[in-house]
């Protein structure tokens, strides 16, 4: 019996640090690290939670946008912080998934962080020129198929999530397009709008406004049900394609290392931020969607489209040197 005792207080004595520092976290501000400039979508979303995720912890959130080096400066430094839950960053499906299937980084997206949970994803759309005689994903196949890869398509750059989407679509559909890439999505998305390329697989957010004004058409969109802006277009899916899921994810993550009752503090309060409906309401912009997720959930999503980009580039014999 007096053993048995002294197990348990030994027990209770280990959790007690443990108890007593989830209890104190935090007790000071926490940096949030974004990985790309100010002023776009990303920061967007970052800024929206964490001003909301800041009244439930009790800290405001300073959000640290470092752009450098297509997200490998903000992964580096985030990957190099002390694994006390004072420094997050907000990881994408570029950082976490097409970059690491791509090219080679610094940084291991898998061993290198925590993850905390994920925030949201938004669908990407295939969209042509308002001019290509296809009202339809079949009809667009059809014509694809017979113009020999006449047809072009316009991309944010060399392994973006715009290009790899294309590239699945060309696998999955067994057509041949021109791939031309941009320095971004903006003189990309410009081009087919002009006529000078035919087709692009955007996000929603980016094609919406000129969808609804008539000079792009939207055709298909990917994820597992309709977007919400676009309920009258398809998912891949519905056209036929099965298990054709290509969506821009958000997520937040953490140095490698972190402290389990840490995370459990802030998944558990990210997930309640996510829960209100005005979230929902303001990342409607984006036309992203709240996408809650437990941290061995997203660390196993991280994993599956790590893999499955990489056996995709690999397919269509994409590697950039960068």
């Amino acid at each position: 019996m007096q053993r048995r005792q002294l197990v348990r207080a030994a027990g209770a004595a280990l959790a007690l640090p443990a108890l007593a520092r989830a209890q104190a976290y935090p007790s000071r501000p926490i940096r949030y690290i974004v990985p790309v400039p100010a002023g776009g979508g990303n920061d967007m979303i970052a800024r929206v939670v964490t001003e909301r995720w800041s009244r439930l912890l009790g800290q405001p959130f300073v959000v640290d946008n470092q752009g450098g080096g297509s997200g490998v400066v903000a992964c580096q430094t985030t990957a190099r912080a002390a694994p006390d839950g004072y420094t997050l960053l907000q990881a994408y499906v570029a950082t976490h998934g097409t970059n690491p299937a791509t090219r080679r980084v610094p940084y291991d997206p898998v061993k290198d962080f925590t993850p905390i949970g994920m925030v949201g994803a938004s669908p990407n759309v295939l969209v042509v020129h308002a001019g290509v005689p296809a009202r339809s994903l079949q009809e667009f196949i059809d014509l694809a198929r017979r113009s020999g890869g006449k047809l072009s398509y316009g991309s944010a750059g060399l392994g973006t999530l715009t290009h790899l989407t294309m590239e699945l679509f060309k696998h999955d559909t067994g057509t041949s397009l021109l791939h031309v890439p941009y320095r971004g999505a903006a003189p990309a998305i410009a081009d087919v709008l002009s006529g000078q390329t035919q087709a692009m697989f955007p996000s929603v957010a980016t094609a919406l406004p000129h969808v609804r004004s008539g000079k792009l058409r939207a055709l298909a969109v990917t994820g597992k049900r309709r977007s919400g802006q676009l309920p009258d277009v398809p998912t891949m899916e519905e056209a036929g394609f099965k298990g054709f899921d290509a969506v821009q994810w958000y997520c937040t993550l953490g140095p490698a290392g972190m402290p389990r009752e840490i995370v459990q503090r802030l998944h558990a309060t990210q997930v309640a931020v996510l829960g209100a409906p005005d979230l929902a309401d303001k990342l409607a912009s984006e036309a992203v969607d709240p996408w809650p997720m437990s941290p061995e959930q997203l660390g196993d999503h991280i994993r599956s489209e790590v893999a499955r980009w990489t056996a995709l580039a690999s397919a269509r014999n994409i590697k950039l040197e960068e």
